[in-house]
């Protein structure tokens, strides 16, 4: 049947390697069940599209008015009427009853049989035994199980009590709001180059028609439609076997699928043949037959997830059309120029944001957190000082001394020696003074002033102390060294 999928979440790991089977038709389906006025105008649309359909048999195909159906206004009647008038009169809860899934699932047991049963020579013409038949019939009404494969009964009995079913239906399965749109479907011929009209019938927009009038019919009728065309499908596949055709097989199902009821030969005139052709087209191309066309599929699913509605395929050829095609390269161009500006608007938002920090940690106050948070800036290659508005390379790292004269004049002098930072357009000197000595500079004045003995007994010192100290820093300040 026409149901819509379901999604399961699957939590046993030795299912989820199954492949996972998805219906095409899903957004078809899913329009056709919540919004069935606006599915109809849409596939309507597009028939009207393909055949050509007046206003009075438009009109009946949406249901807006009764089909109006040959032999209709007749006033004869002729003993084939009167006859099958009189076995509708007798209704079960299978046979001669409006057609429901419960029926359908009575008529599929019969179904499922002829499909292992397809090599009987002359399948659905010979007629089978009518009392087995009559066993059969009353079972399937009474809803009693029934084992088919038991022996008792011949594939002949099941091929006819099946056309049986489908004749006692009220109306036919094609239904008589159709009748018409079947017979404009069976004069779709191709044109040839100077736009006229030819006898070659033009199967693509054939199919396609088909496709779009089996989308408006009953769900019920839908479903036991399919499994019928499938059924004649793979029977005709066998003729070699069952001597039946797909054209035999349709001169043996079209007065029950298509035909008006109430209606004789007589009525029909130059429309058998038309009649018979469709139904043979059907069961030669029933396997394209159920599937939405790929436009209507389009719609559905723009329908839901799409902000445009498109509501012809003329509509969806213009966004396939070979201009279009050639836009794709110029559009992935400028997917790519959107993304290199967004990569560049994260990247400014980004120098911002460490400008915006490195200047909260210039305001710090001196400490030894600042100074760490500083070196860590110098670390990035894209670190900003406050006043500038570019990145600039970071400053080289100045290594941290590791002597033990240095250590100990931290020592003993308590706080380190802060220099001030020499401008970035002043050029570097070619030999750096250590701090050490920027200290004894500082201490002494000059170089001219301090004199040799001095530095000789500032020397000697500082080796005494280092001499003091190691063990003792060593223990103790083992992290810093």
């Amino acid at each position: 049947s026409d149901a819509i999928c379901n999604f399961v979440i699957c939590n046993d790991s030795s299912l989820r390697s199954q492949p996972i089977i998805f219906n095409p038709d899903f957004f078809v389906e899913k329009l056709r069940h919540e919004k069935p006025e606006v599915f109809t105008e849409l596939v309507v649309s597009n028939i009207t599209r393909l055949i050509d359909l007046p206003g009075a048999e438009l009109a009946q195909l949406m249901g807006e008015e009764d089909p109006k159906l040959p032999g209709a206004n007749s006033t004869a009647s002729g003993f084939f009427r009167s006859l099958m008038s009189l076995k509708r009169k007798e209704k079960g809860v299978v046979f001669g009853s409006p057609l429901t899934e419960e029926g359908i699932a009575q008529v599929s047991q019969l179904i499922e049989y002829l499909h292992k049963n397809l090599r009987a020579e002359g399948l659905f013409r010979v007629p089978g035994n009518s009392i087995r038949q009559q066993i059969l019939k009353d079972a399937l009404n009474s809803g009693t199980d029934i084992d088919l494969d038991s022996g008792e009964f011949h594939s002949n009995d099941v091929a006819t009590l099946l056309k049986m079913f489908l004749g006692e239906l009220p109306e036919p399965l094609l239904t008589h709001k159709h009748f018409h749109a079947h017979l404009k479907i069976a004069d779709l011929t191709l044109f040839d180059e100077k736009g006229n009209k030819t006898s070659t019938p033009d199967k693509e927009r054939q199919i396609e028609a088909l496709q779009l009038l089996f989308l408006i019919l009953p769900a019920p009728n839908r479903s036991l439609l399919k499994l019928l065309l499938d059924l004649l499908y793979q029977t005709a596949k066998k003729q070699d076997k069952n001597k039946m055709s797909a054209h035999n097989l349709a001169l043996m199902f079209a007065p029950h699928i298509l035909w008006p009821r109430n209606v004789t030969a007589n009525d029909l005139q130059e429309n058998i043949t038309k009649l018979n052709n469709g139904v043979t087209f059907m069961i030669k191309h029933s396997q394209k037959l159920f599937k939405a066309p790929a436009y209507i599929r389009e719609c559905a699913r723009l329908h839901y997830l799409g902000s445009r509605a498109h509501t012809s395929k003329d509509d969806l050829d213009l966004l396939t059309s070979p201009a279009s095609k050639e836009l794709q390269p110029l559009k992935s161009q400028k997917r790519s120029r959107l993304d290199t500006c967004h990569q560049e608007e994260t990247q400014q938002r980004t120098e911002e944001a460490l400008k915006e920090l490195f200047r909260h940690v210039h305001n710090m106050p001196d400490s030894a957190k600042k100074k760490k948070l500083i070196r860590q800036f110098n670390k990035h290659p894209t670190a900003l000082t406050p006043g500038s508005d570019v990145p600039t390379s970071p400053a080289p790292r100045r290594t941290r001394s590791r002597s033990f004269s240095g250590l100990i004049k931290r020592k003993v002098l308590g706080t380190p020696v802060i220099l001030e930072r020499k401008s970035r357009d002043a050029t570097p000197e070619p030999e750096r003074v250590s701090k050490e000595n920027v200290h004894l500079l500082q201490k002494c004045g000059s170089p001219a002033h301090t004199s040799q003995a001095k530095l000789k007994s500032l020397e000697g010192r500082k080796e005494e102390s280092c001499r003091r100290m190691r063990a003792h820093l060593l223990s103790k300040d083992s992290s810093s060294l």
